[in-house]
């Protein structure tokens, strides 16, 4: 008897337990994509992560508490009324103890000629962020370097972003430097800004603006491979309705980050840099944007060259900036084959 009752009783258990996994897997599985397919405001934070604001409380005022000096902080306001923070950061060269360096010589040393780098950085965090202030320091040794924040990004103005707004303000501010400026401009993006980027001088081409060179660190194809093939998305693609609730929303409200279309509209030089070891984007979706400026791009606008970081460098998506060739892969794509 006692026998019978145990057995009931672990069927029991048993029977509640694959209810309970049931539920879990329907809620996971089933309602999660369901509530992401009808979401807007979930899909645009999953792509723009703008509500990770690290390093916490921020002081963008006061770079040297960061370990960076030489940085003037100020604002833009864009022609739709979005401020937008911004970094200048001196290169080594204009770097002065022996003066006041007040806003008048940040202004002044915009017109000496040195080439200038505007920075685009991916999504979540801000200018602040430890391996983008890794970058600035590695880029100041040849170049001027501007780097900002998007809408909704840092203390920049509070407002949903967009791809049509991140990529205006992008267009902004290479206009403002344009306009302070007769030195070479370059354009870097990282992971997101690599889209932002690549957008932005394809729009910026209709208008006749084009810059000396566009510099695409840790790039993706397009917004609907970058989804399918993202770490966090791996335990939904064996769903049979994971294009229907993931990949196809995202492209009904206009998050598609094409950089494989804008990308044959880029009319200038262009440098890819992909770490074989990069978890975020993967290696093969930065080759598939090479190739594909390759096969679409017309010799006259410009060289595109690919280097590729091994993976037992451990670079992984974010600390390209590490590598001891940089410097010297900048100096000789910059100087001596991007300039035609």
């Amino acid at each position: 008897m006692f026998g019978f009752r145990k057995r009931r009783a672990v069927k029991r258990i048993i029977a509640n337990t694959l209810k309970l996994l049931l539920v879990i897997y329907i809620l996971i599985f089933v309602v999660g994509p369901l509530v992401y397919k009808y979401s807007y405001s979930l899909q645009r934070s999953v792509i723009f992560l703008n509500f990770v604001n690290i390093p916490p409380n921020p002081d963008y005022s006061d770079p040297p508490k960061y370990g960076i000096y030489g940085v003037r902080n100020f604002y833009l306001t864009t022609d739709d009324g979005i401020k937008l923070g911004v970094w200048q950061i001196l290169p080594n060269r204009l770097l002065n103890k022996n003066i006041t360096m007040d806003e008048n010589y940040y202004r002044k040393a915009l017109k000496n000629g040195q080439d200038v780098i505007i920075y685009n950085h991916g999504n979540s965090g801000n200018r602040i962020v430890a391996h983008r202030i890794e970058l600035y320091k590695v880029l100041r040794k040849n170049f001027h370097v501007i780097a900002y924040d998007y809408r909704s990004y840092g203390d920049s103005s509070n407002i949903e972003p967009s791809e049509v707004g991140v990529v205006n303000d992008s267009k902004f501010v290479c206009k403002w430097v344009r306009s302070v400026t007769s030195s070479n401009i370059f354009v870097w993006g990282h992971s997101l800004g690599t889209a932002i980027s690549t957008h932005t001088l394809a729009l910026l081409n209709a208008e006749n603006i084009v810059p000396t060179g566009l510099i695409l660190e840790s790039p993706f194809n397009n917004m609907r491979d970058e989804i399918s093939e993202h770490p966090f998305s791996k335990m939904f693609r064996h769903l049979p309705w994971f294009s229907y609730t993931i990949i196809e929303p995202m492209q009904e409200n206009n998050f598609t980050f094409q950089s494989d279309k804008h990308i044959t509209k880029v009319d200038c030089p262009i440098l890819i840099l992909h770490a074989k070891d990069d978890m975020i984007v993967p290696y093969y979706l930065g080759e598939k944007l090479y190739k594909t400026a390759v096969a679409n791009r017309l010799e006259t606008q410009g060289k595109v060259h690919f280097h590729s970081f091994d993976e037992n460098l451990n670079y992984g998506h974010k600390l390209i900036c590490r590598s001891p060739e940089l410097e010297d892969i900048l100096k000789q794509v910059t100087f001596d084959n991007f300039i035609m």
